[in-house]
């Protein structure tokens, strides 16, 4: 059912729940009884006064006009992205430390046992690579509170693998608010990895979380401070584990995901030498890892050193490339990739096809992105900047598709 269709009760409902209010504190929140507020959820009791639609927005932190299902144009489809109300949540839950409560007169938190701790990171990665991104900002909103306390009230062996689990937390959490355009909260998280996974002991999270630096690096234009971190912890990594990582497809995979990330920043900077040097290198790596492969949640393959190879030829303005480059990929293997690495391909495709003037073409690529993982297209600004080139390059001419998938964004076609 189309979220316009849906009753205003399971609105209200979803709402609640993305807030991460239960039904009592979202009924003391607006004056009613719990009671009140189920029987709404479930649709007995009906919603017939703007006064009470107004009060229940406004604790909700949305639009009245979002509740009844008329969202404004320019917030089309918040309902599938992660809106300020969350990211500002996260960017709380970065600012508080956790693990200072008892010097800061705050409530003790109860640890979560590591296997509960371990599942709800594994399903923060799985919605992260879905572009889930409402159930991923809940996740992320939860975890960057209770993963601290769980280090910090650990010892030994289980402290290791909690810093393990919260260097991933954070990871995740740089990588999307990169991606939502917010690369100073980027940085912060990124670097708060750093420091968990150095008290994890595992050289490869060390290495995953140098890419989230590095990246983060990149969007505030670093390039080259990103090019030169990237590449010296791939190979530190490598010295340090020794001769046994080029049999160790999960040290290949990190080693492979750092020198690509190299070559994206060499891209940024305009060095075509470097960055073939770097692809090529990386190329070398993932041959002697499975084809399917997705060690330390980096998906690196051959399918991803191309697809990252196609993507360094449109920053380097060579969109042509970037096109016969993607026609050479082999089609089932593509298909496999995470939806959110498939759908940033595309989006990289658009740009490039955009370059050289084929329309058509880079239509074609933004409807593909769309069908892999429609948040991932829906919700990043990147993504609102390639859908408006493309339309502006069109001059009216666009395919319908495109047109409806611009409105839905709230862009003007």
């Amino acid at each position: 059912m189309e979220w316009s269709q849906q009753p205003i009760g399971r609105r209200v409902a979803y709402w609640r729940q993305r807030r991460g209010m239960s039904q009592q504190i979202f009924a003391d929140a607006i004056g009613k009884s719990k009671s009140w507020v189920d029987k709404v959820e479930r649709g007995v009791r009906r919603l017939d006064k703007f006064s009470v639609l107004n009060e229940i927005a406004d604790a909700l932190a949305i639009d009245t006009q979002q509740l009844l299902g008329h969202e404004p144009r320019r917030r089309a489809d918040q309902a599938n992205c992660i809106d300020q109300v969350e990211v500002d949540s996260i960017r709380a839950s970065l600012e508080r430390y956790e693990r200072l409560g008892k010097y800061l007169g705050a409530a003790a938190l109860d640890p979560v046992p590591l296997p509960e701790l371990r599942k709800s990171v594994a399903h923060a990665w799985f919605a992260y690579e879905k572009a889930n991104y409402p159930v991923l900002a809940r996740a992320l909103i939860e975890l960057l509170r209770t993963a601290p306390v769980a280090e910090e009230q650990a010892s030994g062996g289980p402290r290791a693998e909690a810093a393990g689990l919260l260097t991933q937390v954070y990871q995740i959490a740089s990588t999307v608010l990169r991606k939502l355009g917010e690369p100073q909260l980027s940085w912060l998280a990124a670097d708060r990895a750093i420091g968990a996974a150095q008290r994890c002991d595992d050289p490869l999270l060390i290495g995953t979380a140098t890419t989230r630096v590095a990246n983060a690096l990149r969007s505030l234009g670093r390039h080259e401070a990103a090019l030169d971190l990237n590449v010296q912890v791939a190979h530190g990594i490598m010295s340090e584990i020794g001769e046994t990582a080029r049999a160790n497809p999960a040290a290949l995979s990190v080693y492979g995901i750092l020198l690509l990330q190299g070559s994206m920043a060499a891209a940024l900077t305009g060095d075509g030498a470097t960055t073939r040097d770097l692809l090529n290198s990386a190329g070398r790596a993932a041959e002697r890892v499975a084809a399917d492969a997705n060690h330390y949640r980096t998906s690196f393959n051959t399918t991803n050193v191309e697809v990252h190879r196609a993507a360094a030829a449109v920053e380097l303005g060579d969109g042509r490339l970037a096109l016969q480059i993607h026609q050479g990929i082999d089609r089932e293997r593509l298909a496999v990739m995470v939806p959110e690495r498939r759908a940033h391909h595309y989006l990289d495709l658009a740009r490039g096809c955009a370059q050289f003037g084929d329309v058509d073409k880079a239509a074609q690529a933004l409807l593909a992105a769309d069908r892999c993982a429609p948040s991932e297209i829906r919700c990043r600004p990147l993504a609102h900047d390639i859908v408006t080139d493309v339309l502006r390059r069109a001059r009216g001419t666009a395919p319908s598709q495109v047109r409806q998938l611009a409105d839905t964004m709230g862009i003007a076609a």
